[in-house]
């Protein structure tokens, strides 16, 4: 299969490979021609214009997007809709806010040309080896182009959940439920930690990692951190990001819930700007080791 891929950053170089290796042949195009290059090294197949990446896919494109959200998706949209037509597919992976998605549909559908949204889930590790996704969008367009994300996610990693829009609204509550998680696991183990036990932070996330209920892939990589550095001294402990929390809780409003976990996940995020703690460098650690997010808080 010939697949489309715009965007190579972490995530979407990872896909890239791991689309590879399940036999698909992968055109690839990104503003700096280094990227470009580096993928062609691994097997891509090198476009240096929109132009290019039609013209070397031909007939029945499926087109992968994995930008940053917001205007970067509409201009990339945009420039692929000169090239595309009728029955051709973009499918947008990347974190977008879910009322933009349902907008694109609309507009490409007017030039019948599919659009899927897919939230993407799993980090890093997820991308190379096998990512979770929830894909929004007409269910006819997502069948005729399933196999994409059969080969892009983990086992019984993928589903429709529902017409445009939803994919990405499934994954925007998913990440206002991590930054909860995260804030919860890092103050357990800051307790844990300032106990009179002298505890083995690491060997406990082991063992709850096997059997027990709070066995997560949070704490996967937790142990994987505490691994390297279980006093987490070279972390600053300033946590970036937050943009999709804020998100999450303004639905969470809308739709009538107190969504306070997340609140105060929130809340918590912003005060580790100016003050930070044990479950400040906690979640900054883990957000690094799944996600490559700046481990200085930007």
């Amino acid at each position: 299969m010939k697949i489309g891929f715009i965007g190579l950053g972490k995530m979407g170089s990872n896909m890239v490979l791991n689309l590879i290796d399940k036999g698909n042949k992968v055109v690839v195009f990104n503003r700096t021609l280094d990227k470009i290059k580096e993928m062609e090294k691994k097997g891509a197949i090198g476009a240096f214009s929109y132009e290019d990446l039609c013209s070397k896919l031909g007939k029945d494109k499926i087109i992968i997007l994995m930008v940053s959200a917001g205007k970067a998706v509409d201009e990339v949209i945009d420039n692929l809709a000169r090239y595309l037509t009728k029955g051709e597919v973009i499918v947008d992976c990347g974190n977008s806010f879910y009322e933009n998605s349902i907008k694109r549909h609309k507009l490409l559908d007017k030039k019948g040309i599919g659009f899927l949204d897919a939230g993407t889930s799993g980090g890093l590790e997820g991308a190379r080896k096998g990512a979770s996704l929830t894909i929004g969008g007409d269910k006819e367009v997502f069948k005729k182009v399933e196999k994409v994300f059969r080969d892009l996610a983990c086992d019984n990693g993928y589903a429709y959940v529902g017409k445009s829009g939803s994919g990405h609204f499934v994954k925007l509550i998913h990440n206002g439920i991590e930054y909860a998680l995260l804030q919860s696991y890092g103050e357990g183990f800051e307790v844990l930690k300032n106990s009179e036990f002298h505890l083995d932070l690491n060997e406990i996330a082991r063992v709850w990692n096997n059997g027990s209920i709070v066995k997560s892939r949070i704490l996967d990589f937790t142990e994987e951190v505490f691994d390297k550095n279980e006093s987490l001294n070279n972390i600053p402990g300033k946590i970036g990001g937050g943009e999709t929390g804020k998100k999450a809780m303004e639905i969470a409003k809308k739709e009538k819930v107190y969504f306070g976990s997340l609140k105060y996940a929130l809340k918590k995020r912003k005060e580790s700007q100016r003050k930070t703690s044990f479950s400040t460098k906690f979640v900054a650690a883990v957000r690094n080791k799944f996600g490559g997010h700046d481990i200085n808080g930007k």
